[in-house]
């Protein structure tokens, strides 16, 4: 049988850059080569390119998403995305395959769009009887008082970008004078803010892909960090210390993997996808965010929780490029 020609997507044009193309080495070294003849593409500003086998580059045509290996052209039948941020998060990737009409590994236009925007998405999810924290959303350009702020949210609050991840631009505000510090690190990153009640309690974090008809919650991870918050040395440097599975009784896991199923479909998500929770003392699970291209990287959870589950990194891939 013909191998299929399978592209690892990286790059993109956010801060998150380079921990795409860590992720991409994970999934491009995961990929069973038995069965599919992987090359990476990286996605930059000035130029996409391709890494063929022996590790030159080469254009990739924008027209059909192929490039030159040799003297002959490849044609990719299907696109592992990679890419943290812009444009391979917020659905901009996605419409562009689509109209190509070629398969990818994660959620599709509208679900990417939505997720990515986290403030949108929560309310979305709220208004589904899902858990999350009051916040407060500013656009670039609008201003509010840092009382008032506190005044509707309290203190300590989280301030963080919008539509950026891996932690860049966040910040943990624990009196009034940190807020416009806080703001323009977060506007730094992009063109709107969330302002979010602190909640207290223990971070776990669920991954979550469908094979075929059946959709598989993963073992909880749980996240003790070192520092103040989950914050990039936390999730990257290894600042922090990841029990999986998480540290919970039975019936409370097995709560949060179903509502972290539940959101799965209420997102229309394909793919893996990783949810992120803070569990108050005594309550009940708050929603944080939905990751819908979560971090691969070693150091990341959900090659920690496919280990937990008996499975391996290979295994899952195959699953989802055959289901897609």
């Amino acid at each position: 049988m013909k191998k299929k020609n399978i592209a690892v997507v990286a790059g993109g044009y956010s801060s998150e850059y380079e921990v795409s193309l860590r992720s991409a080495e994970t999934v491009r070294a995961s990929i069973d080569t038995e069965r599919y003849r992987v090359y990476g593409v990286t996605l930059g500003r000035d130029a996409w390119t391709a890494t063929l086998p022996d590790g030159t580059e080469t254009p990739v045509n924008k027209n059909d998403f192929s490039f030159c290996c040799g003297d002959d052209t490849v044609a990719v039948d299907y696109a592992y995305i990679t890419v943290h941020g812009a444009p391979g998060e917020d659905g901009r990737l996605q419409g562009y395959l689509d109209m190509l009409r070629i398969p990818y590994s994660s959620c599709g236009v509208l679900a990417s769009a939505l997720t990515f925007n986290k403030y949108v998405c929560n309310r979305f999810l709220e208004s589904q009887g899902i858990a999350v924290a009051a916040s407060i959303r500013l656009r670039r350009g609008e201003h509010i008082a840092a009382d008032e702020i506190v005044a509707r949210l309290g203190l300590p609050v989280f301030v963080k970008p919008n539509d950026s991840g891996s932690s860049f631009g966040v910040s943990k505000v624990k009196n009034a004078a940190q807020m416009q510090p806080a703001m323009e690190k977060a506007f730094a990153e992009g063109d709107e803010v969330i302002v979010e009640r602190y909640v207290p309690g223990v971070e776990v974090t669920c991954g979550c892909y469908r094979v075929k008809d059946d959709l598989i919650a993963l073992p909880l991870t749980e996240v003790v960090p070192a520092n103040e918050f989950f914050d990039y040395g936390a999730k990257y440097n290894g600042e922090s210390q990841e029990i999986t599975p998480a540290r919970l009784s039975g019936e409370l896991a097995g709560q949060i993997q179903q509502e972290t199923k539940k959101i799965y479909e209420l997102v229309g998500a394909r793919g893996l996808i990783r949810v992120d929770y803070m569990i108050p003392a005594g309550g009940q699970p708050v929603l944080l965010e939905v990751n819908t291209t979560p971090g691969m990287t070693a150091a990341s959870f959900i090659p920690q929780q496919i280990r937990a589950a008996g499975s391996d990194l290979r295994n899952v891939l195959t699953d989802i490029i055959e289901n897609g």
